[in-house]
């Protein structure tokens, strides 16, 4: 427990950027095969955030080929390489989950002019 506690304390939230329910992210992810590694790249819409500190998740969803895919996100996991946003979106929400039932155009998340 100590450990943790020494882990949030330090550097760690400094080289995470500012992740906002709504934002459209390319998340890169080093997936493991066999003995070799390689990055992945997940984009998609994050429709929730939970816990804090060094515990912190994010929610993202994308749909692919007609198939709504969602995955979650430890912030501070060393499988993320890194966080890129692409857009910021201007949603009144905490959670998206809404997003889950809509389909095509409806589905957007419109753009923050920041």
């Amino acid at each position: 427990m100590d450990a943790l506690k020494l882990i949030s304390n330090s550097s760690l939230k400094s080289e995470v950027p500012v992740l906002n329910v709504g934002d459209t992210v390319k998340v890169h992810v080093r997936i493991k095969e066999g003995d070799k590694s390689r990055i992945q790249v997940f984009e998609g819409t994050i429709i929730s955030k939970k816990h804090g500190g060094i515990n912190e998740t994010f929610t993202v969803r994308r749909v692919a080929h007609g198939c709504g895919i969602e995955r979650v996100f430890p912030v501070h996991s060393p499988v993320v390489e890194k966080v890129e946003i692409v857009r910021s979106g201007r949603v009144r929400r905490a959670k998206l989950y809404y997003l889950r039932s809509r389909v095509g155009k409806a589905a957007k998340v419109k753009e923050a002019i920041r």
